[in-house]
């Protein structure tokens, strides 16, 4: 098994890895990001027991996304399950996208958790850019507990760039018309698919 952090399936970035400019049209920070979809378990205000995470844009190519865990988000009594935070690490990392005008889908995430997270706790994750090869968008984020600021997990991901006919082809046609039509009446700055 190779280490190298250039290898396929690697989460690194490879060395020869470019680091983008912010577009001038990218949503301009502190704006609120719109969600990308309304029942989205992450960031969608509809869903019944979904993270309801709000994510702005921060500085450069970052992102901060913020939530609080409820009982519905429990793994063992009283605690965060682990997947639940895999899911907010994603959705933050997610957030990139929108600065980079891209549409873009996970190809690998590894999370490293470092803490338990009990059930109240709320929580501010911030994500980065590491790079971008191709379609592929390196980037990592890290979640730590609001009051105290100690991390409680870590994730390093890659992304693929992908058009909007990913979606369409791929989920319900019709409800992704509907998204990006409310998603672009929602804001006041262009995605480039």
């Amino acid at each position: 098994m190779t280490t190298d952090a250039a290898a396929p399936g690697s989460v690194r970035p490879p060395d020869d890895c470019a680091v983008p400019t912010r577009p001038a049209d990218a949503p301009p920070p502190g704006t609120v990001l719109s969600s990308h979809y309304d029942a989205c378990v992450g960031c969608g205000a509809t869903h019944p027991t979904g993270l309801r995470m709000t994510v702005v844009a921060g500085e450069g190519l970052t992102v901060h996304g913020r939530f609080t865990v409820t009982a519905d988000h429990q793994g063992a009594p009283g605690l965060t399950h682990g997947g639940l935070l895999a899911l907010a690490l994603d959705e933050v990392l997610g957030g990139l996208g929108w600065l980079l005008q891209t549409p873009m889908v996970t190809g690998r995430l590894q999370t490293e958790f470092v803490r338990p997270v009990p059930v109240g706790t709320t929580l501010e994750l911030d994500a980065v850019v590491d790079g971008v090869a191709g379609r592929r968008i390196f980037c990592h984020a890290l979640a730590r507990d609001a009051d105290g600021r100690a991390l409680v997990a870590r994730a390093y991901a890659v992304f693929v760039a992908v058009s909007l006919d990913h979606f369409r082809e791929h989920g319900d046609s019709a409800a992704v018309q509907r998204a990006i039509q409310r998603t672009e009446e929602r804001r006041d700055w262009a995605v480039s698919p």
